[in-house]
């Protein structure tokens, strides 16, 4: 299948070569067996091993403590490469990844030296905890609360949405504290991230009394993957734990964390709509109707060019949104537009090739079936397309302001 869309021109010798392991990977390893994996629901132990065995789990931890060190860019489009493979496996890093870049930019010395090296060899995986059952993306107004008790927190409530919260070992939980705030401060400066080490697994959590991991949320799509609950009941964590030293910071730090997210699910949308993309343009070559392929037929090709247009306008402003946040300049506006961009037209996408593929598109035989169950995720994941709107229109009003 020939590469010319979703290109990525500048990049170094190095990154390419990363980037041809990847692709190497996913073609050999992960292509053969997704659909078979996803329709049992089975977690890809096999390929998560093979990912640790390339480096994947320590792409953007800092080489002294044994990543690879290198950049957002890189990263989002190694989840390009692995989401045209299965999307549920950009998810298992995803998370992982964004705890370990949450560490590295607001994480103390100690916390550091604790958890990165560990997880850059993906011994340590983690997930990472906001959302909680009937808020979905009103952060704000979470009730779980960590209480002071002497040299450690206290934390009681439950959250929702954990991907990876039963394989994780590690989650970074946000939690209401308001120790030291006037009664009247908004409700963004009491809050503070939590990091809790347990033990991998559903139920009582063996190491962490008051920690339950009730189960595996049944989904329509996104399968293999664990998503979860958590509930805790008087969970005790150390001070020392709370993300970057100081409470107070954490709706900060987890806003950061979900900005590099954001284009972490652009380059997810970005790489399922390839594959829907291939899947479409190879169909329609080889099933024949009315004498002739029907790659031939106007509307087919209508659609053909509607959808690779799409492929290509998504992918060029992912990178462009990476190469913002690489360059150390706020990157909100630009990972917004790109996530509601890419996975919009991932399910647009997705639902052309779907067409293409008539009523072998129904089958589970089909690869496309597939896609089409997990395409939705995307428009959800990360803040729905709505949250990202409000995102993208209230920067917009602050770069244009009218001057007085």
């Amino acid at each position: 299948m020939a590469d010319r869309l979703a290109r990525t021109e500048g990049l170094t010798d190095v990154q390419r070569e990363i980037l041809a392991t990847v692709r190497s990977f996913v073609d050999k390893e992960i292509l053969p067996v997704a659909t078979e994996l996803e329709h049992r629901d089975e977690y890809p132990t096999q390929i998560v091993e093979g990912l640790k065995d390339l480096g994947v789990f320590g792409l953007m931890i800092p080489e002294e403590y044994g990543g690879l060190g290198e950049s957002l860019l890189t990263y989002a489009l190694a989840v390009e490469e692995i989401a045209r493979g299965w999307m549920s496996v950009s998810g298992i890093i995803n998370t992982h990844f964004i705890v370990a870049y949450m560490l590295r930019q607001h994480g103390t010395q100690e916390q550091k030296e604790h958890f990165l090296p560990r997880m850059a060899t993906g011994e340590v995986r983690g997930a990472f905890s906001m959302s909680e059952p009937g808020l979905g993306s009103d952060v704000s107004a979470i009730r779980t609360r960590a209480v002071r008790d002497g040299d450690a927190y206290v934390i009681d409530g439950q959250k929702m949405w954990l991907t990876n919260g039963g394989s994780s070992n590690l989650v970074a939980v946000l939690c209401r504290t308001d120790e030291g705030q006037p009664q009247d401060a908004p409700a963004h400066r009491s809050m503070s991230t939590f990091l809790i080490e347990k033990e991998p697994g559903f139920g009582a959590n063996p190491a962490v009394p008051g920690l339950t991991v009730p189960g595996k949320i049944e989904k329509m799509g996104y399968k293999g993957v664990d998503t979860t609950e958590l509930v805790l009941d008087g969970v005790r964590v150390p001070a020392d734990r709370v993300l970057g030293g100081a409470t107070g910071r954490g709706f900060y730090q987890m806003m950061d964390g979900v900005e590099v997210g954001r284009v972490n699910v652009a380059a997810r949308g970005c790489g399922v709509a390839r594959r829907a993309f291939e899947l479409g343009i190879g169909y329609a070559q080889q099933r024949q109707t009315f004498g002739k392929p029907i790659a031939q037929h106007q509307a087919i090709q209508f659609k053909l060019a509607e959808m690779a247009t799409k492929v290509e306008a998504a992918h060029q402003m992912m990178v462009s949104a990476a190469r913002t946040k690489d360059s150390g300049e706020r990157g909100d506006l630009e990972a917004g537009m790109a996530k509601y961009l890419a996975s919009e037209f991932c399910k647009e996408v997705v639902e052309d090739a779907f067409r293409i593929h008539g009523g072998y598109g129904f089958s589970k035989e089909y690869e496309i079936e597939r896609l089409y169950r997990e395409a939705p995720m995307l428009l959800i994941g990360e803040g729905t397309a709505e949250i990202q709107k409000m995102i993208i229109g209230r920067r917009l009003l602050e770069e244009y302001r009218l001057q007085d």
